[in-house]
């Protein structure tokens, strides 16, 4: 399958300068139907690493098409749950550096230009680098102020670390004396809108609800204070109060969504998440390749 680049208009969106001697890398991407978002995230890192492998779990719009039209290598695998599906990209990578972002995500000039320092010299002599992920609102270029965000190890030596095997995991376990946090982070789209939140967050509930389970008594008091706590927690301690009315309303869907959450774990919703556990059987996630992350 191919595409030509020039009828794609993320082909010149965040063009990363010219690099004269690709660095030693595998960038590994997972993906499913992402053809509006995996550009970016192609074009951030193409000039800047020497292998793009994307795994794709069955999309049905045209990442496959956008992918190979950014110069990456498309390998198709079904649906395994996540851990599995980027230690599949592990294995899947023809350098042992690996930086594993998601198809949502991409790397800003700053940050491509401290990644080129710290191998300046070679192979940095570590385990990894952490990297800040603040979210950025749909439709915008970067993060509002004063942003939260995740930190989580995206630059690493897969023969000293590895992706956990989880369902619904994929923080990489380190000794801190062998990693450095990152100046400059990597932007994150979670979200492409608030129903799309809702969406993508319900489906990995259910996916996690396969994992693990919650007691019910203890439950039933939390889903009573959920909403107005976390509410509380993103709308002021998560600083979305600086996002305007796009920051109110992502905090109150954000409550919604958790309480949600906790329902799913004591086993209410329990059809949806069987049905959850049959699509993982049969190879079909199209719906939960990427989890509902809020910062």
């Amino acid at each position: 399958m191919s595409q030509d680049p020039a009828k794609d208009p993320q082909k010149d969106q965040d063009e990363p300068p010219a690099i004269a001697a690709r660095l030693p890398v595998t960038c590994t991407i997972i993906a499913c139907d992402e053809a509006d978002r995996i550009g970016r995230c192609i074009a951030s890192v193409r000039d800047l690493v020497a292998d793009v492998v994307v795994i794709d779990s069955g999309s049905r719009d045209a990442t496959v098409a956008v992918a190979e039209a950014h110069g990456a290598r498309v390998i198709y695998n079904p649906w395994p749950g996540y851990g599995p599906q980027k230690r599949f990209a592990e294995d899947a990578a023809r350098h042992d550096w690996i930086l594993s972002l998601d198809a949502d995500e991409w790397l800003p000039q700053e940050t491509r230009e401290e990644i080129l320092e710290l191998f300046a010299q070679g192979e940095p002599d570590l385990a990894g680098i952490r990297f800040r992920i603040p979210t950025v609102y749909p439709g915008r270029e970067k993060p509002r102020p004063f942003a939260g965000y995740h930190a989580h190890v995206r630059l690493y030596d897969r023969r000293r670390v590895r992706i956990p095997a989880s369902l619904v995991h994929d923080a990489i376990d380190f000794d801190p004396s062998s990693m450095r946090m990152a100046q400059h982070p990597i932007h994150h789209e979670s979200i492409r809108s608030l129903s799309h939140l809702v969406e993508k967050n319900i489906a990995y509930f259910h996916l996690q609800a396969v994992e693990m389970r919650r007691s019910r008594l203890t439950t039933l008091p939390r889903l009573v204070i959920e909403p107005f706590a976390a509410f509380f927690k993103y709308y002021l301690l998560r600083r979305h109060v600086t996002g305007g009315l796009f920051g109110l309303r992502y905090a109150l869907t954000v409550a919604y969504i958790r309480t949600y959450r906790l329902a799913v774990l004591a086993g209410f919703f329990h059809s949806r998440t069987e049905a959850a556990r049959r699509g993982l059987e049969a190879g079909r996630g199209a719906d939960a390749t990427h989890p509902g992350t809020t910062e």
